[in-house]
This record gives structure tokens, sequence and C-alpha cells, in this order.
């Protein structure tokens, strides 16, 4: 009770439209909504101001047709709070200045030397102006603020206005000597004198901000602290070069106006490079601030000629202002043939920023990944040149605080918005998705809120209820839904005690399931833990399982909330190991990249080691730096024949080190393929005749199976074509659709046996 007595002792503070509320609009919906949940209830005038506040804010991010505005004027009847009919007067203050705005009031001047028809046209056109103007006006009652005593001595100025015009149109008319037109002249700039001060008494959010400092947009932005920093040193540089300059001092060697701005996708590069084509503008550096925006596509053409002169084209359109070149460094692929020609977009690049004809006629801020960037610019020394190692900017990833600020900005702008507890699930979901540097940081947090509110709006019944509130609410289980429909994974360690055999598999994943969830729960309750090994080396004939078994773990240490995606990518040597030198290196990585947050399975691994010159050695090398580099985001399992599997990590030291558990998978015994072959049969619901289990079992018994399940799968897939082949579609019925018979699969096993010979 104590703590809702401050809070309406806070919101009953708030008295001047000038003055922002004292909770901001998050805070109003969510104090709102407790109140909804609560058994407190509140004053009419606390209730009354809250809504109030509302609309405020609302106006403020331009929402004019509001759902409140009804909801307000209920409240109103009940509150004598002079600040409600403040509010509710706010949008009609901004419309009528709006018509205000596009009075030019100067036409309607009269000078003793006009002729009487040009006095006359002058006034009746202004009538009728006035006219219109006075449709505007509505008797908003219950205020007193200056702003309400303004807009009251605005429309009196009118009427006194629109007096004095309709005698003189009189007297005009009737050829009478004309009256005296000072008056008539100063009620006019007494009216413009009211519209000007009707604009200085608006609150200040709802003025024109186009003189507003270029810097403000910056510090509006979440997070970025390092370089609103660098950015608010850099403006205050250009601007002291600027007055050095008017007051007669000469700079030689100038920094430049390019720029290189680095990050992760969602860091806010471009709204960056839009902010310093804007600075450069209103320094006066540069004519506009227009900013083209160009990638790879639009600059390289297909044949000679076609990139120069495309480069030279956007140059052209960028001229007095910025041209923006998002991932430069697509210009120049290093693994492209002779006929690629991003070199020339490049030269003709560098040729324009220097040359007579463009020089300082236009500025070129870069975007891009740090590393790419950086090998980039280095490679091409004439382009680097033109960047001082002043004008790089890096832009980091937001913080998971930062993002959910984002979150919350994002659901606003659509009308919703997050319980508390909503919010911190959300932060959960966002981690989940930081899995590597293609996280897109503010892109995918967006994405995330807009999934949200799909979910919300799918689900939500029709009509809509009087409740407005419960039609912005984004609540925890609104999240978690979303969490649920991402998360695909179905009870993994079902799964897995489902399979057929592999005992001892079995056994060894659920006791490392166990060690996992308990070294998590030390985690969280602050206890030291010891260091999980999750990587692991399956070894076994072709079709015991490694492969099914693998995704199984994949989705079990996600369960264990180890792994971020719980994912299996499979490759193989050819994957990762290139043709030719330095390229094998970024084929791994690639591979690593797609598999983080999952598992990388890498079957028949130890075809990467085929002696000292070959490049699955660099590939193994990389690995190795990868597994370190990515740590508990990253499992990587390798897999093959048993023996052949302990040769290959005996021969590395590196990754002896780093693979310390050990899966083997037995072949299956004869019952064991039995089961799986009447499980397989069932799955596509045919039955077996009596006669066929004495029959397998006896070829189990006398057949080394090469493929274990694989070649159950096989057998079933020629069996189920056997009987196809003694089938009368016409006369058989449909029971004898479902029954395989001993002859079926003994020709499938003939079948076989006969192609795994040849």
């Amino acid at each position: 009770m104590q703590q809702w007595t401050e809070i309406e002792q806070k919101i009953q503070s708030w008295n001047s439209l000038d003055d922002i509320p004292p909770f901001n609009e998050i805070e109003i919906l969510r104090l709102l909504e407790e109140v909804e949940q609560s058994s407190y209830s509140l004053s009419k005038d606390t209730e009354s101001l809250l809504y109030s506040m509302l609309t405020f804010f609302r106006l403020k991010r331009n929402v004019t047709d509001d759902h409140l505005n009804q909801h307000l004027e209920q409240l109103k009847q009940d509150s004598e709070h002079p600040m409600v009919a403040e509010v509710q007067s706010l949008k009609h203050y901004l419309s009528v200045y709006q018509e205000l705005a596009y009075v030019d009031l100067a036409q309607y001047q009269m000078r003793e030397t006009d002729f009487d028809p040009v006095k006359l046209k002058k006034a009746k056109a202004l009538l009728s102006e006035l006219n219109d103007l006075a449709n505007l006006q509505v008797n908003r009652t219950g205020s007193t603020s200056n702003l309400k005593k303004v807009y009251d001595q605005l429309f009196i100025q009118m009427e006194e206005l629109e007096d004095l015009a309709e005698g003189l149109v009189f007297a005009l008319e009737q050829r009478k000597s004309t009256k005296e037109i000072q008056p008539y002249n100063d009620a006019i700039e007494k009216l413009g004198h009211y519209i000007t001060l009707f604009y200085d008494r608006l609150p200040a959010f709802m003025k024109d901000d186009s003189g507003e400092d270029p810097l403000d947009a910056l510090h509006h932005m979440v997070g970025l602290q390092d370089v609103k920093q660098y950015i608010n040193q850099y403006y205050h540089y250009l601007k002291y070069q600027q007055r050095r300059k008017e007051a007669g001092f000469q700079m030689v060697d100038e920094q430049g106006l390019n720029m290189v701005i680095t990050g992760n996708p969602g860091t806010g590069k471009t709204t960056i490079a839009r902010l310093l084509a804007n600075i450069y503008y209103r320094l006066g550096l540069l004519k506009n601030n227009h900013v083209v925006e160009v990638n790879r596509s639009q600059l390289v053409g297909s044949f000679m000629g076609q990139s120069e002169e495309n480069t030279l084209n956007y140059v052209k359109k960028a001229v007095g202002g910025v041209l923006f070149i998002d991932e430069a460094y697509n210009l120049k692929r290093e693994d492209q043939a002779g006929n690629d020609y991003g070199q020339a977009v490049i030269d003709t690049l560098v040729s324009s920023m220097t040359s007579s004809e463009y020089a300082n006629q236009f500025a070129v801020i870069m975007a891009g990944y740090p590393e790419e960037m950086e090998h980039f610019l280095w490679s091409n020394q004439g382009l680097r040149s033109r960047f001082p190692d002043g004008n790089f900017i890096h832009l980091p990833d937001f913080t998971n605080t930062e993002l959910a600020r984002i979150a919350e900005d994002t659901a606003l702008q659509n009308d919703y918005f997050f319980t508390e507890k909503a919010i911190s699930q959300f932060v959960s979901l966002i981690e989940k998705s930081r899995v590597d540097e293609s996280f897109g940081n503010a892109r995918t947090v967006k994405d995330l809120v807009l999934k949200v509110i799909f979910h919300i709006g799918a689900q939500h019944p029709l009509p809509l209820k009087e409740n407005w509130l419960a039609h912005m609410r984004i609540t925890e289980q609104d999240v978690a839904d979303l969490d649920d429909q991402q998360d695909t994974v179905n009870e993994p360690m079902k799964q897995l005690d489902q399979l057929i055999g592999l005992d001892n598999v079995k056994e060894e994943v659920k006791k490392l399931s166990a060690f996992v969830q308990v070294q998590q729960k030390r985690k969280s309750l602050q206890l030291p833990k010891v260091p999980i090994q999750l990587h692991a080396v399956f070894s076994g004939n072709p079709g015991t399982g490694k492969t099914t078994v693998a995704k199984l773990y994949a989705q079990i240490l996600k369960q264990c909330g180890l792994l971020k995606r719980g994912h299996l990518v499979v490759a193989s040597r050819s994957d990762l190991v290139a043709g030719y030198v330095g390229q094998t290196a970024m084929k791994t990585k690639n591979k690593v990249r797609e598999a983080l947050g999952g598992v990388l399975f890498i079957d028949e691994a130890y075809a990467l080691n085929r002696g000292q010159k070959d490049f699955g050695k660099e590939a193994i090398d990389t690995l190795v730096d990868e597994m370190t580099r990515h740590n508990e985001n990253l499992v990587i399992i390798l897999a093959g024949y048993q023996r052949e599997m302990e040769s290959f990590i005996a021969s590395n030291p590196g990754l002896e080190s780093r693979f310390k558990k050990y899966f083997h998978f037995q072949d299956y015994t004869r019952e064991q393929l039995m089961e799986m072959t009447k499980f397989h049969a069932h799955e596509y619901q045919y039955k077996l005749v009596e006669a066929v289990i004495p029959y397998l079992l006896e070829r189990f018994d006398h057949t080394k199976i090469t493929g274990n399940g694989r070649f159950i799968v096989n057998l079933i897939n020629e069996a189920i074509q056997y009987q196809a082949l003694r089938l009368d579609l016409e006369t058989d019925t449909v029971e004898s659709f479902e029954w395989l018979t001993e002859k079926d699969f003994a020709l499938a096993w003939n079948s076989m046996r006969r192609t795994n010979e040849s």
C-alpha cells in the first residue's frame, strides 16, 4: 500500500505539458496491468492522469488516431485535474497549428498605392481564409494553461480581423471613401504574432525539429557508448576546423570525410552512415545529406567496361552527399577467376576520389564485417590510403540488456508491451539466437518480436474484447509458446531408449546427460563446476546407428541447456578439404560456422589424415583451433571404423587432448536384426507370415551382415517390390496387400547377395 501511495504522489506531480511525465510509456502500461491484476483501486484523478500520460506519449510517437481518446473522455467526466483537459486538447492544437503553418498573411497586406480592385481582391481572399480557419475552433473547457490562453486570443484576433476586412469590402464595393487601411494591416501583423506565440507555447516534441543538433539522434540510440563518444569528438573536431578556416587559418593535411564502419549484422552500420551524412551536411562540408547505398551487384558488371560505367554513374549520383558501399570486400573476391571485374570498380572508385572533377565533392563510407574489411583494405593499398586510421568506427554487438530495450521499443512501436516476466523470458530467447557472428543483433530481435506478435494474433479469439490493455500485452506465456514452437525436440532421451540395441551407447549418453545437468545446476547455485568434455568419437561398422545417435545427442545437449540450436551438420572429407593452398581453412571454418550451436558430425574422419603434404592436415589444424575458439558453442563428433579411428586420434596430439568420450557401436545380434525387420515392416503397415521369422534367423546365423540396420532397410524395400510382382491388382483381396511371404524375402535376400557380390 505504501508503494502505491508513493506512485500516486509521483503521478499527481505532473502538472505541465513542458515536463516529461514521471513514468515512461512502458512503465505506465505495466502499472495499469498491475492494477488490473491486483485488488488495488486507483483514484479517478490518478487513473485519468495515467491515461493522459499514455496519450501524451502516443502523440509524441505521432499516433494521433487514438482509441484512448474515447476512454479519456469518459474519465474526464469524473476528474477535474487540469492535465486531463490539457492532453485532450493537444491533438487539436497540433492540427490547428499545422493548418496555420500554411497561411501566408503577408500576401493580404495592403499598400496605400494599391488600386481599389486590388485591395478588394486581397480583402475577399483574406475573408475566405479566415472563414476556413474559424472552422478549426473548438470550445475547450477546463483548461487554464498558457497555451489555451494564446489559443483563445488567436481566434479572438481572427474575429477582429474579420470585422475589419468585412468593413473594407463593404466600403470598396459601395465605392465609398476607403477607410484607413493601417488598422487592417496592424490586425494582420497581430494575428501573425499570435500564430508565432501559439507555436512557441506548443510542447517541444510537437515542433519541427529540423534545427535539432545532429548528435541528438545518436544519443537516442541504444548502447554504442564508445561510438557515441568518438562521433561526438569527431563532430566537434570538424566544427573546430571549420571555424579555424572561417578565421583565416589553413589546414593542408585534412583528415577527410571518408569512413570505414565495421560490425556484425544489425549493429547499426547503415544508421551511423546516414547520421554522418547529416553531420557533414549540417556543417556545410557536403551540399546535401543524401546517401546513395550500393553493393557489389549494383557496381560489378558482367562484361569489360560495364563495371567502370556503373561505378561512375553511382559516383555522379552521390556527388554532394555520401556513397555508402555495404559489404565492400565483396568487390574483390580472391577465389574468382580472371573475368571478375570487381577490381575495375575499386580502380574507378579510387580514381574518382582523387580526380579534379569529383575529389572532395562526395564522401565514401564502406561497411562490413571487421575481419573481412581489414583484410580487404590492406590488400588494396590505393584504396586503404584514402581512409585515415582515425576514420575507422567499430560497432560492437549489443548486450542482452540493450537488446531487451530494443525489443521493448519495437513492441511499443507496434502498440504492444512486454510484462516484466515476459521481457525476462524474451532475453533467454535472444541468448538462444546468439550463436555466432552472423547473429543479427537488433535485426534478429525485431524479427523475434514480430514472431511473438504474429503468434498472439494467430491465436487470439475474435471479435476483440472491450479491454484494450489485453490486446497490447505480451505475456511470459506468449514468449514461451514461441520458444516451444522453435524447439521441435520431442523427448530425445525417450527416442534414444526406443532404438533397438546399443545398450552400452545408451548408458554412456545417459551418464553424460546426467553429468551435464548436475554441472549446470551447480553453476546456478554458484558452486564450482567440473569442465565438461562434449566432443566425442563414435566408432563402429556402417549401419550401427552412429548418425542417428549423433542427432539425438545434439538434441539432448540442447535440452540440457548446453547447445543453443541442437542441430546436426554431417560432413565428410570433401566438405572440409579443398584442392589448392589457402582454401581448406576457409572451407572448414564455413562448415564449423554452419554447425555452431549444434553438432558437427564428421564421418570417416580418418580420411582427413593422408600424409604431411595432404591438405587434410590443414583441416585438422583448423578444427582444433575452432574447437578452442568456440568452446561450448560447438560439439564435434568424429566417426568411423574402430581401429582406424583409434589410429587417427593417436596420430594427432591436438585431437587426442580434446576427445575424451568414446562410444563404440557394436554390430547388431540376429535377434536385434529380426526386431528391426519387424519394426520397419510394421512402419509401412506390412505383416510377416510366420515362416519368414525362422527363415531370416537362419540366414542371419550363417551370413555375415555388412551394413547392419542399413541392410535391413534395403531388405524390406526389396521384399516389398517382389511382393508387388506377384500381386494381381484385379483379383487379390485387400488383406493380401498386407502380407510379406517367405518367398518375397528369399528373392529379396538372393537379389541383395548378388548385388553385394558384384
